[in-house]
């Protein structure tokens, strides 16, 4: 299996310079990897610098870095295309957006530049795990590390296992997320798996209470978060996931589990007025 430092592999590949990919990144980095992150383009390119940046300099700031910032950075580079992985990389994590098509482009492109006992990840949170690996080669190698946003400061990654996934690979990547400090939680390939099929649901629901007028944004989360001990109310937590991305979501599990996952008019209406979350400056509650 892959050449390891401190307990991950030396090599780490990303795919999806966005939010995700860039907090895997920086997982990466501060543990001791060297990690390649691909987007294209020069200006995306320096946009994903600049946010593993100013996550290792937060971080540094809350003591949760070993070393500086400087030497995590100097591991970092950037690529165009899952093509120009090296060869020696270890471990790649696709975290590219919620299309298949998409996905499938960028993991067949890297297997072919990889070597034969790399591991292969999705960072999925919904698709079929199972019908990624049919594209690929070598499927024993491929598997799901569902990561959580924030990913520094989230505990837990879902470890998601298709049919063809070998067993020691699993026992692998679980060693590879405990020595990040994470949580692994395995479970089998499923729409939705644990989490977001729990999360989502949760999630619609409380929008169909604000849609309905029982209460107000603040109070439905509130209810979870004091009531429950939710860290974050379900509306809150959507804004951080992105409008967009749970609408895509849902629309998935509603196509593969049926009815209840239908999504909610206001859902609909506010991905369309551009209202993402926090991305975008207003979701539920508004970050102006």
């Amino acid at each position: 299996m892959a050449d390891e430092v401190g307990g991950i592999p030396r090599r780490v590949g990303v795919i999806g310079g966005g939010r995700m990919g860039t907090g895997i990144a920086q997982s990466f980095l501060a543990t001791g990897a060297r990690v390649e992150v691909v987007e294209a383009g020069d200006e995306a390119a320096e946009a994903a610098r600049g946010r593993v940046s100013d996550g290792l300099e937060e971080a540094a700031r809350r003591g949760k870095l070993t070393g500086d910032v400087e030497t995590a950075l100097s591991r970092l580079a950037l690529v165009d295309s899952p093509g120009d992985l090296d060869p020696a990389t270890g471990l790649v994590v696709e975290a590219v957006p919620e299309r298949a098509d998409l996905k499938v482009a960028v993991l067949t492109a890297a297997e072919s530049a990889l070597g034969g006992a790399a591991v292969l990840a999705t960072n999925t949170s919904s698709l079929s795990v199972t019908e990624l690996a049919a594209a690929l080669q070598r499927p024993a190698q491929f598997l799901g590390m569902h990561f959580f946003n924030p990913v520094p400061a989230s505990k837990l990654v879902e470890v998601v296992v298709a049919p063809e996934t070998a067993p020691g690979v699993v026992e692998v990547v679980r060693g590879w997320v405990q020595a990040l400090g994470k949580t692994d939680v395995v479970v089998k390939d499923s729409p939705g798996f644990a989490s977001s099929r729990l999360g989502v649901l949760l999630g619609l629901e409380a929008i169909r209470m604000l849609e309905e007028g029982v209460a107000d944004a603040e109070a439905i989360d509130a209810a979870m978060e004091l009531g429950y001990r939710h860290p974050m109310g379900p509306l809150r937590s959507t804004d951080l996931v992105g409008l967009d991305v749970r609408l895509a979501i849902a629309e998935y599990l509603a196509g593969t589990l049926g009815e209840r996952f239908t999504p909610p008019q206001l859902l609909r209406d506010k991905v369309a007025a551009g209202e993402l979350g926090r991305k975008t400056g207003r979701g539920f509650h508004d970050y102006s």
